[in-house]
C-alpha cells in the first residue's frame, strides 16, 4: 500500500476493507455473484477527535462495521471506506 496523502476530518476514519471470502470452511468455492460485502477492515487513517467525542480508533486497528456503513472511495486504484467512528461496531 502506498502512503496516503491527505487529511481526514474530525470524527472520521478511512478503512481498507478485507477481501471477501472465496471458499467456505468446507472448501466450497463461492461465486462472485454470491459473495457478500466485507464487514471488517483495517484502519489506515484517523481524523482528529471531535469536541465532545474522543477518538477510540487508532491506525492499524481491525474494525467491524455495519453492512451499509461508510462511503466507498477509490484512491490510487485501491478501495477504501470513509466512515464515522460511530459506524464502528467492534474493534479487534
Amino acid at each position: 500500500m502506498a502512503e496516503l496523502k491527505g487529511k481526514i476530518l474530525a470524527g472520521k476514519i478511512l478503512v481498507q476493507p478485507q477481501e471477501a471470502e472465496t471458499k467456505t470452511a468446507s472448501g466450497i468455492i463461492i461465486p462472485d455473484s454470491a459473495k457478500e460485502k466485507p464487514q471488517a477492515g483495517k484502519v489506515v487513517l484517523v481524523g482528529a477527535a471531535k469536541k465532545d467525542e474522543a477518538m477510540e480508533v487508532a491506525v492499524g486497528d481491525t474494525v467491524f462495521y455495519g453492512k451499509y456503513s461508510g462511503t466507498e472511495l477509490n484512491i490510487d486504484g485501491a478501495s477504501y471506506l470513509l466512515m464515522s467512528q460511530t459506524d464502528v461496531l467492534y474493534i479487534a
